[in-house]
Order: structure tokens, then C-alpha cells, then sequence
């Protein structure tokens, strides 16, 4: 499996940042020249293949091998746009690293044979650059870039192709290694107990197991926090003149803005999937949200789900990491589970309203765990009653769970999921 260690990369003095910087520079005018020639290409109908030999163009600033890789980079990330168009998914040709006036995604690609990276009480990464850069800060022919590097490496494995990012909100330069790891981290679960996820925004995820466990993450602070820091992008984008799009401060606040929800969503992750594997679970259930959505569509729901919780990328995080623990992760259709009653079955003559699932026949509970242990019951057999759900907070840090509180002295008395084991 493949799995990627982050660095901090420190130039060591003023002569090797300035040197670093042009290097990264320079790699995003060759990306976008490349790109804006294939892009004119596309629109025009014509093959995107043919183009310009930005190799030769780039070769004294970048190296021979990085230029390459960079151009390498564009064909995957073509290849990946034709790939979807074919199977009807909406999506746009890649895109653009910025501009000068505006700024610039300043990022490159090193070849995995072209990188040295030692760890240790003096970590260092050495990178190649090309000859009239070293020419101009007075670098020997074989001479390389030497960087110090903090940070400590998570994963050991094969070493894949490096990329070096600049992070203008912090001021640093970021190293990402992704290595090949022959074997999981984690034993598989002596067990085969299974779990069922429901994912929402409100609640990020009601989770259901066959051990009779359910665990509730609640994402609305998460989301308030999202939204407001979208309210002063827009804020600051209104304040720009014609012709303007975007600025340093309103790019500070996207990237923190993803930050926030991305390291939320990471350890949100590993939270959930370190409960089930201590539980024995093998397979976890996810819901496919794309019929739903459609079928449900809001402003609000479409902000929650796609901008904010970004349902397909956790899908992706959430598999990454099951892959550890050697749990598999399955997509299953979920339709009606929102609506059906665990005591009786009835689709029918249930009523949600928020968070509280009721139905005629006197049961009520949490909503988004009642769907989670319906869609549960959809593929094994899950024993009843339940212990109490446990609620998760974020912090900022970690989440931290509490004991679920009961909502209403009824349901105390008739959802047995939420009375104490």
C-alpha cells in the first residue's frame, strides 16, 4: 500500500531559500505555459499531445529530470480528465498554478532516483537544480541543494517521487514522500463483526456495529466555523478591484479553511477506525450519497456535503486508512434508512424532524442513528437492545466522547438504543 511522510524543509541560509524559491517558480511557469498550450489545444478540438518541448525550454533552471517529471505530472493529470469525461462525470480540464499579479501555487516534482533524503540528528534533503542556477549562486557541476528537513517519518517503504510545496500562510517550504509499504501497520481484527456508517454534516457520522456499539461525531461547530471563514472570503473578495480575483489574505483563508476541516476529517478517521478494529470489525458499510443528493438538493445541503464535508474525499481518506487496520470499506446503496423504524419497519409512518426520528407506533430516537443501524440490518443481523451511543466533540485537536445525552424523557422510555448497557 502507498502512504506519504510530510516534512518541514529549511533552507540554510538566505542564498539556498532564494534558490529554492526560483526552482519552484519556475517549475509553475513551466506547468502553466504547458498548460494553457493543451488547453487551447482542447478547446480548438486538436490533440493535446503535440506540444512545445518545455524540457529543453526548462532544462538549465529545473534539470533535465524534473522538467520531465513536471511534464509527466500534466500528462497523468490530462489523462485522469479524459478518464472521467468518459464515464459522464462532470469535472473541468486541469488547470492553471496561479499567476504572477495574483500569485502563484509555487510546487515541483523530483524524481524518486534524483532525491536524497537522510534522517537523523542533522535530517537533510538534497535536491538537484539545473546548471545555469547553479552557475548563478555558485554551486559546483555535481553540486546539489542540501535542505534541512524536520519532522519524523511515519512510514518506511520503496521512496516514490518527492514533492516540494510552498506554504505562503506559514512561511515554509513542505516535503511530501509517498513510499510503497509492503504490509498493514495493524493486524487484521481477530473478528469479522461489521459496522455501518451514515454520513451527514450536522452529524458527520452515525456509526452502528454488530457488537451493539454506536458512536456519534457532531460536526455542526465544524461547520459554523467553515461558514464563517467562507462569509469573510466573500467579504474580501467584494473588496477587490475589477478584474481582480483573489489575494494573499483571501488564499490564507482558503488553505486554512481546508486545513481546519482536512485535519478534522484525518482524525476523525483514525478516531472511528481504531474503535472498530479494537471491536473486531472487518467490513464497515458507507452510504452512497449521490442518489440522495440528487434527489434532495439545497444550497445549504450541497455546501454541507460537497464544499464542507467533502464526501467523496473522506470516502477516499476513510478507505485509505481502513486499509491500515485491514478493514475493507464497501459503498451500499442507503436509500430509505433516514426513514425506517427499527421497531417496526415501517417506512411510512415515521416523521423526522432535525435530529429526532418518531413513528406511530411510539418510537422515537436519534435520526442519523437509526439510519445507520437500519442500513446496519440491511446487510447482517444486529442484536438489540444497544448500549449507550457515545457523542464525539471536536476540539480542535482530537475528539473527545462523552456518554449520549437522552433528548426527551420519551425517549428514555421507548428507544432502547439510548438506555445504559
Amino acid at each position: 500500500m502507498k502512504r506519504t511522510n510530510t516534512f518541514v524543509v529549511r533552507p540554510r541560509s538566505e542564498q539556498d531559500r532564494e534558490l529554492l524559491h526560483k526552482l519552484l517558480d519556475a517549475s509553475a511557469s513551466l506547468w502553466n505555459e504547458l498548460t494553457y498550450e493543451r488547453r487551447q489545444q482542447y478547446f480548438d478540438g486538436e490533440s493535446i499531445w503535440d506540444t512545445t518541448d518545455y524540457r529543453k525550454r526548462y532544462v538549465g533552471v529545473l534539470g533535465s529530470a524534473t522538467a520531465q517529471q513536471l511534464i509527466r505530472k500534466s500528462k497523468s493529470a490530462w489523462k485522469s480528465f479524459f478518464s472521467l469525461k468518459e464515464t459522464g462525470e462532470h469535472c473541468s480540464p486541469p488547470g492553471y498554478w496561479g499567476n504572477e499579479e495574483d500569485g502563484r501555487t509555487l510546487r515541483t516534482y523530483i524524481r524518486n532516483d534524483q532525491y536524497t533524503l537522510e534522517m537523523g540528528d542533522r535530517s537533510r534533503l538534497e535536491i538537484p537544480a539545473g546548471k545555469e542556477l547553479k552557475a548563478k549562486y555558485g554551486f559546483g557541476y555535481t553540486e546539489r541543494l542540501r535542505l534541512e528537513v524536520a519532522g519524523v517519518p511515519k512510514w518506511d517503504g520503496k521512496q516514490g517521487r518527492l514533492e516540494l510545496h510552498y506554504d505562503e500562510s506559514s512561511n515554509q517550504f513542505r516535503a511530501f514522500q509517498p513510499v510503497t509499504v509492503d504490509d498493514s501497520r495493524l493486524d487484521a481484527p481477530l473478528a469479522s463483526e461489521e459496522a455501518a456508517l451514515d454520513i451527514g454534516a450536522n452529524n458527520l457520522v452515525a456509526c452502528t456495529t454488530t457488537t451493539g456499539q454506536q458512536y456519534l461525531y457532531h460536526g455542526r461547530d465544524l461547520f459554523d466555523q467553515f461558514r464563517e471563514t467562507t462569509r469573510e472570503i466573500a467579504r474580501l473578495q467584494s473588496k477587490l478591484r475589477e478584474g481582480r480575483y483573489t489575494s494573499k489574505r483571501i488564499r490564507r483563508l482558503y488553505r486554512r479553511r481546508t486545513r481546519r476541516r482536512d485535519h478534522a476529517q484525518n482524525a476523525l478517521a483514525r478516531d472511528l477506525l481504531e474503535r472498530l478494529h479494537s471491536e473486531g470489525v472487518a467490513t464497515v458499510y458507507v452510504g452512497d450519497l449521490t442518489d440522495i443528493l440528487e434527489a434532495h438538493w439545497s444550497v445549504r445541503a450541497n455546501e454541507k456535503t460537497h464544499t464542507f464535508w467533502a464526501f467523496r474525499a473522506f470516502i477516499s481518506r476513510l478507505v485509505c486508512t481502513a486499509e491500515e487496520y485491514g478493514i475493507s470499506v464497501e459503498v451500499r446503496s442507503e436509500a430509505w434508512t433516514s426513514k425506517t423504524c427499527p421497531n417496526c419497519g415501517s417506512t411510512t409512518d415515521t416523521i423526522r424532524h432535525q435530529n429526532t426520528l418518531t413513528c406511530s407506533c411510539g418510537f422515537e430516537g436519534h435520526a442519523d442513528l437509526v439510519a445507520s443501524e437500519s442500513f446496519l440490518r440491511r446487510h447482517t443481523d444486529v442484536p438489540r437492545p444497544m448500549a449507550r451511543p457515545v457523542r464525539f466533540e471536536w476540539d480542535d485537536h482530537e475528539w473527545s466522547g462523552t456518554p449520549y445525552p437522552h433528548e426527551s424523557p420519551k425517549e428514555a422510555r421507548t428507544h432502547q438504543s439510548t438506555l445504559p448497557a
